[in-house]
């Protein structure tokens, strides 16, 4: 037993992080942990999980898709007829020859051209939309790596320097996520769904405005969190934290204070362009800044032996190099014209919309963002605590590289809800959310697949302590589950965003994940015998119970009713004062005119699709 876990308890969590011979653990933790943890996936072999993983995903998506389409191809989801049908004329009042004609017609009449119901014309249409929401999500996906990328390098030059730097610069860019990345970054959505249902509905300067009031709004946040920045070291002593890691991390984050500024403006210019589905431009400048990103590492740390102050330095000239260049891209391509009318008094005035959406968009990402940050903290606390917090290292750097999937695929379908509901085109937003929805299964079983192929291996690329290993791969095909439920969990977030109810979103990240995966998480790992399985076994109860929720909510969803909120958040209702809307319609729910309305996908009025619905009709 490590001579630091019976003098100080907390101390030991930090020693358990300096590295110790392969052997000592090897030889007696090694064959203890092969025995008590016994799960069916050690038990299968390779080949045999793998070609059972591929039957389960074609299964999935091919059921995935024969219900999405058979389910626009049903006649039961016909749009409805503008004007009231007439009452047919009883017998009384026909004549005789209209009787005979009615007795000797077909049960069945043959449909003519135009009441054809094409299944083909459905298919058209979710090609289309699953199109659209492709066209924004794969750049993003580009971005989110390229940006994954930039954080594996500062790690690698704080690495070159030694394991001092590289333990506090890892505690100083922990303390920063929690205290004021995740901060700034939840804020900043809270105007995606005011600049998503604007551009829908051609409030174009409302863009401008909103994204000038959430960079005042981020940059008068920054402040007391750059205060919280001063005094970490403090903190973390007061913690029983090793003192010159806390040294070491003050250092990395008095640096990185002046990237509060970056991050203020490069959250919402990057909103501000994709609720306009301009994503590409975004992978062009965040390609340009990561280019810059190695020689500016080596400039700082090598060339002019700054150490880790030149790795904190590097990160934020990265970040300001960013800005420059979206902005650069904003004013010379001609985006701003419609959008920005100059900076106006106006945007210090009316900031209540904007923080009834940003407040419970933060809560919702920083109880996601938390989560694992408490897991670690928990894992210190096992019986095999070094190995635990090495694994839940290892583990997190996967569960980060696939959720850059689901995150943009939840963007991409935020600003196609948003820009349809502000369109006043309920029926598409129905359209772009089932369409997300669907993406998101087939991503999730595409997950489940990659962790089963990588699970013995990925371990390998950080370490090679064959305990770590163990631990790795015992529990990468539970991740993989949990992202079964966290696909769609995600992708219906941004369908909650796109409607603008984040307040829902955040009632069910707390309740599903602190009041149910946290409970089942502590119980499992230290009452039920399941140790650091029974973790992520808490987090797999947490997911599966928050999807859920999330697609009861949206199968609730009455799309008619929030496209007549979308009204009063653009202040579209205030041009539109002679036209009286029955306040009956805002209470009335879908489901009294259709037993499935989620699925009702064809019943608008919008112009540009006149000609398809009369030929329907």
């Amino acid at each position: 037993m490590h001579k630091c876990s019976k003098t100080n308890p907390k101390k030991y969590l930090i020693c358990i992080c300096q590295t110790t011979s392969e052997s000592e653990f090897s030889k007696t933790l090694v064959p203890s942990i092969k025995s008590h943890y016994k799960t069916p996936t050690t038990i299968l072999s390779n080949h045999t999980s793998i070609s059972l993983s591929l039957s389960l995903s074609l299964c999935i998506s091919l059921l995935c898709f024969l219900t999405l389409f058979q389910l626009y191809s049903n006649p039961f989801f016909l749009p409805k007829e503008r004007h009231k049908k007439k009452k047919p004329n009883t017998m009384s009042e026909t004549n005789p020859n209209q009787s005979n004609m009615i007795l000797t017609n077909p049960l069945i009449p043959k449909p003519k051209k135009n009441q054809t119901f094409s299944f083909y014309h459905h298919l058209t249409h979710t090609f289309k939309e699953m199109n659209s929401i492709s066209k924004i999500a794969f750049p993003m996906i580009l971005t989110c790596l390229l940006l994954y990328c930039r954080s594996m390098i500062s790690m690698l030059f704080l690495g070159h320097l030694n394991d001092l730097a590289l333990a506090g610069g890892s505690l100083a860019i922990g303390f920063a996520n929690i205290t004021g990345y995740s901060i700034l970054s939840g804020l900043a959505v809270g105007m995606e769904p005011i600049c998503g249902q604007a551009f829908g509905a051609k409030k174009f300067t409302l863009l401008g405005l909103c994204l000038q009031r959430t960079i005042l709004l981020l940059l008068l946040v920054s402040i007391p969190i750059s205060f919280s920045w001063l005094y970490m070291k403090k903190m973390l002593l007061f913690f029983n934290q090793d003192e010159e890691i806390a040294t070491m991390a003050q250092t990395y984050i008095l640096y990185s204070i002046p990237d509060l500024i970056a991050q203020s403006f490069i959250h919402p210019l990057r909103i501000y362009l994709r609720t306009q589905s301009i994503t590409l431009p975004l992978t062009l400048c965040a390609t340009f800044s990561i280019l810059l990103h190695i020689p500016i590492n080596y400039f700082l740390v090598i060339y002019l032996n700054l150490g880790i102050k030149g790795v904190a330095l590097s990160g934020v000239w990265t970040n300001f190099n960013l800005v420059a260049s979206l902005i650069f891209y904003i004013y010379y391509s001609g985006t701003h014209k419609k959008t920005w009318a100059g900076f106006s008094l106006e945007s210090f005035r009316e900031w209540l919309p904007l923080l009834n959406l940003a407040i419970p968009s933060c809560v919702s990402v920083c109880l996601e963002w938390w989560w694992y940050e408490f897991m670690t903290i928990f894992c210190g606390y096992l019986s095999n605590p070094r190995s635990s917090v090495a694994s839940m290292g290892v583990l997190i750097q996967i569960t980060s590289l696939m959720y850059i999937f689901p995150y943009s695929l939840s963007n991409s379908v935020s600003t196609r809800v948003g820009n349809m509901i502000g369109a006043q085109k309920p029926s598409k937003a129905k359209l772009s959310a089932i369409s997300g929805l669907s993406f998101s299964f087939i991503c999730g079983v595409f997950a489940f697949i990659f962790t089963l192929c990588v699970r013995n291996m990925w371990a390998s690329m950080f370490t090679k302590d064959k305990e770590i290993i163990a631990l790795t791969s015992m529990v990468l095909p539970i991740i993989g589950l949990c992202e079964l439920g966290n696909c769609p969990q995600t992708t219906g977030c941004g369908v909650l965003r796109g409607t603008a109810r984040p307040k829902v979103g955040a009632n069910i990240n707390l309740g599903c994940f602190y009041l149910v995966g946290m409970p089942v998480s502590v119980w499992l790992a230290f009452y039920g015998g399941y140790d650091f399985q029974g973790l992520w076994l808490g987090l797999l109860a947490a997911q599966g119970s928050c999807a859920l929720t999330m697609l009861i909510v949206l199968y609730k969803t009455d799309w008619k009713f929030e496209a007549l909120r979308a009204r009063k958040l653009t202040g579209s209702e205030k041009e539109n004062e002679n036209k009286e809307i029955d306040e009956e319609k805002l209470h009335i729910s879908e489901n009294n005119e259709n037993s499935l309305p989620f699925f009702d996908v064809f019943d608008d009025s919008d112009e540009d699709d006149e000609e398809e619905r009369l030929c329907l009709v």
